[in-house]
């Protein structure tokens, strides 16, 4: 029915879009997520640019970045991602996925994210480990590097300042770019008052 694979694919989700309201958020995940899988590359991906032509605008991509896993996010790759797609990714991020290896638990800061991505970026999503309490680090530091990211935009919105504001209010103002070890560091504080208080909570 279809000449290739990604007008099959592009067409289904327009179809499946369009039939459920065209709602707000509307997430398409390509065959093609990452680099490694784009042949030769995604500017150059025949599968890609058919998914950004025939796509509609208004549904979201998922990317994870170079590999399934990236251990960076640089702003060039992303440029050339939403060159290819028509639109900006929404990053879905293994950084700290361990479904493929229950062995490995990855407690530290989030960290290989050049600064300035916020302006390539739909939208980031965060893959954490599968054990639940080990995900404090990732999420905090996840959380200090997205407010450092909203201090360095150059014209925040009205709603991204609003955002700041009430960061600030409960962590005090942050000065200068993102820095993974004082992220960790902020966050092994909390996690240990965290743990300190449940471990007075009654039948602990």
């Amino acid at each position: 029915v279809f000449p290739s694979l990604a007008q099959a694919q592009a067409s289904v989700a327009n179809e499946v879009y369009q039939e459920l309201g065209q709602p707000s958020v509307f997430l398409f995940c390509p065959t093609e997520y990452c680099s490694s899988l784009c042949s030769p590359s995604p500017s150059q991906s025949c599968y890609l640019q058919t998914i950004g032509q025939e796509l509609l605008p208004e549904i979201s991509v998922i990317w994870t970045g170079p590999k399934v896993v990236s251990q960076e996010l640089s702003a060039a790759l992303l440029e050339e991602v939403e060159g290819v797609l028509q639109r900006r990714p929404i990053i879905w991020d293994n950084l700290y996925a361990n479904d493929y290896d229950c062995r490995r638990v990855f407690l530290g800061p989030y960290m290989g994210r050049a600064p300035g991505l916020m302006p390539r970026l739909h939208g980031l999503l965060l893959n954490p480990n599968c054990e639940l309490q080990a995900n404090f680090i990732p999420i905090h530091t996840l959380g200090t590097w997205f407010q450092s990211e909203l201090r360095s935009c150059a014209h925040p919105d009205h709603a991204g300042m609003e955002t700041v504001a009430a960061l600030e209010d409960s962590r005090g103002q942050w000065e200068g770019s993102y820095s993974p070890q004082e992220a960790l560091e902020l966050a092994l504080h909390d996690w240990v008052a965290e743990i300190n208080q449940q471990a007075l909570e009654p039948g602990r």
